[in-house]
């Protein structure tokens, strides 16, 4: 798998200031070369942005062309199976590399004046070196995993869950195509796209990309409590409840103060490739088992079935539970907001778009990131499928969630979990060095000057505050009681926003901006003046109108759509947590588990 750039390998990027304010607001009306800008410089304009992004992709397919001459394109087999050789990516970065003074520090404000254009955007060139194989691995590693799709099926029926786990699916493609296209409109090696609230800065301004940035840090530290809490689950049950629950929560986030550490998303590319088999070899053990054994009856308190209504899964005056059921339909349309939090667990599924801007950051040739995105969309949703169904069609209403969780025989349950627990800290890791990135960058580095994380006093930072955040991550995952009304809320506030909401409402100002250019309007990089034959209302509704405008109305159908789902997500989510706080319930910071009834 190629090594995955710069900013990786030293936790950062080496151009990020440690007072990137300094150049701001000077009131400079001469053109002021990009090494000298700001890193979020409002007076930089989208014309100025898609020029410099135009010839990034020009470079980029020339590039491109010259490496494949003689040598034929990368295959399949090629994508989902890296190779452990010496790369031209990694060669090509120690050349660009070799290319930058070693005397100069581009963190320091004052050393950039001396830097040369080709010095500034070869630094930029340096650490895109990921391919289409390692974006395949790295989002099929960004989600949950398969584990959350069978209880979705229960609490929703065999159709309604196959028709809207489809309809997710390929909205969820479409939506990384939006981002895509943004981003390859906005994105150039003199003012690189880092982060999802980048290109929210570029289209809409500041106010954006501070929304954007806390919901994604949000959504990444739930992420990291989601995965502590249900590997605490996991390990008590292995334990078979002897271990207390706290402890088994906590083990988790002790862990992740050590695999935090990795600063680099290089070192998670062979974790990624390993953790995705491992996912698949969880699927075939319990569709396996859950074939030729009966569900956990023991732990029927904590199923799909008790979500949606008690009696499918409670047991007579004999002790003797319900046959296993299934429903066509909704299984009981009374409870709408029960099937509503089932299908905010199929949408962990596509939980990555999140950071599929970060991943196309940091690639030799972003126009690849389509391949390994559609590639991994498909995966996702064929092997995701299968496995939901069969699981859906063996146990019913007693489906868990994980549904891992759910195999009666100790033996395997016991095999299941602890594979489990392997891949969920792995996906957690990456969850947490994403977000102390996110964190550390927009907070500590832009607002208290801290220094970057490339210098040997950010590093010693990184060691510090990785067991502050997976400390926060396991205080949050521990006061909420109700795993699947967890991950609902987290599902409805946070994922459905990035996957789903926000893509075309960022496509709609790109598109509305680049249509809106005529012939003769423009950046001119001589003198730095933004040529424009008007403004306003008028150029916003032209550029609505013009080139595709159908893609436009499409927009702003599938943004208020999306908005329209979030809040009934929402809206469940909530309704479901009132009804779990109404009485007393397990939380990871008592002994006994939630999964273990005998008590």
């Amino acid at each position: 798998m190629a090594q995955l750039g710069a900013m990786a390998l030293d936790g950062g990027d080496p151009r990020l200031s440690d007072k990137e304010g300094d150049f701001a607001g000077q009131g400079i009306v001469a053109y002021t070369r990009p090494q000298m800008r700001a890193l979020h410089d409002k007076s930089i304009t989208f014309e100025e942005y898609h020029y410099y992004a135009l010839q990034a992709r020009a470079e980029e397919d020339s590039n491109h062309r010259m490496m494949n001459n003689g040598t034929g394109t990368r295959g399949f087999l090629s994508t989902i199976i890296p190779g452990k050789g010496p790369s031209s990516e990694a060669a090509d970065e120690r050349r660009h590399e070799s290319m930058i003074p070693a005397d100069v520090n581009l963190s320091v404000p004052d050393r950039r004046a001396s830097v040369t254009d080709e010095e500034w955007t070869n630094a930029s060139r340096a650490i895109r070196t990921a391919t289409a194989g390692a974006v395949f691995f790295l989002i099929t590693t960004d989600i949950l995993g398969p584990f959350a799709l069978p209880y979705a099926f229960a609490t929703t029926g065999w159709g309604p869950g196959v028709a809207l786990y489809t309809v997710f699916g390929f909205m969820a493609g479409v939506s990384g195509w939006l981002l895509w296209s943004c981003f390859m409109g906005l994105d150039s090696y003199q003012y690189p796209v880092k982060n999802y609230g980048d290109l929210a800065f570029r289209l809409y301004g500041q106010w954006a990309r501070y929304l954007f940035n806390i919901l994604q840090s949000i959504q990444l530290i739930c992420s990291v409590a989601v995965l502590i809490i249900s590997n605490g689950e996991a390990l008590s049950e292995a334990s078979k409840f002897k271990l207390c629950y706290a402890i088994c929560c906590l083990v988790w986030a002790l862990a992740g103060f050590f695999l935090g550490q990795i600063r680099t998303l290089q070192k998670f590319g062979w974790l990624a490739n390993f953790a995705v088999w491992i996912n698949l070899l969880i699927m075939f053990i319990t569709m396996g088992v859950a074939a030729h054994s009966p569900p956990l009856y023991s732990a029927a308190g904590a199923s799909a079935g008790y979500s949606v209504n008690p009696d499918l899964v409670t047991a007579n005056a004999a002790g003797v539970f319900p046959p296993v059921t299934h429903s066509a339909g909704l299984p009981d349309p009374a409870n709408f907001g029960a099937s509503i939090n089932g299908l905010m667990q199929a949408v962990y599924a596509y939980g990555g778009a999140m950071i599929f801007t970060e991943f196309m950051s940091e690639m030799k040739r972003p126009y690849d990131f389509l391949k390994g995105m559609w590639g991994a969309q498909l995966f996702i949703y064929i092997c995701y499928m299968l496995y939901g169904l069969f699981m859906y069609g063996y146990q019913g209403q007693y489906l868990q969630n994980p549904s891992y969780l759910g195999i009666s025989p100790y033996n395997w349950q016991t095999a299941g979990n602890v594979l489990a627990m392997v891949t969920a800290l792995i996906a957690a890791a990456l969850y947490g060095n994403i977000g102390v990135k996110v964190l550390y960058n927009n907070i500590a580095v832009e607002i208290f000057r801290a220094p970057p994380l490339t210098q040997k006093t950010g590093k010693l930072l990184w060691v510090a505050v990785i067991p502050i955040y997976w400390s926060i991550a396991f205080i949050i995952g521990a006061a909420i009681p109700d795993f699947s009304g967890f991950t609902a809320i987290v599902s409805a506030v946070c994922i459905v926003q990035f996957t789903y909401t926000f893509p075309p409402f960022l496509h709609l100002a790109f598109n509305i901006k680049k249509n809106a250019l005529r012939d003769g309007e423009g950046f001119d990089p001589v003198t730095g003046q933004v040529s424009l034959q008007d403004r306003g209302v008028k150029r916003l509704m032209r550029g609505f109108m013009a080139g595709d405008w159908y893609l436009n109305v499409w927009n702003v159908i599938y943004f208020l759509g999306a908005l329209a789902t979030a809040g009934l997500g929402i809206w469940a989510a909530v309704e479901n947590l009132i009804l779990i706080y109404a009485q007393p319930q397990l939380n990871a910071f008592g002994c006994h588990s939630p999964l273990d009834v005998s008590a």
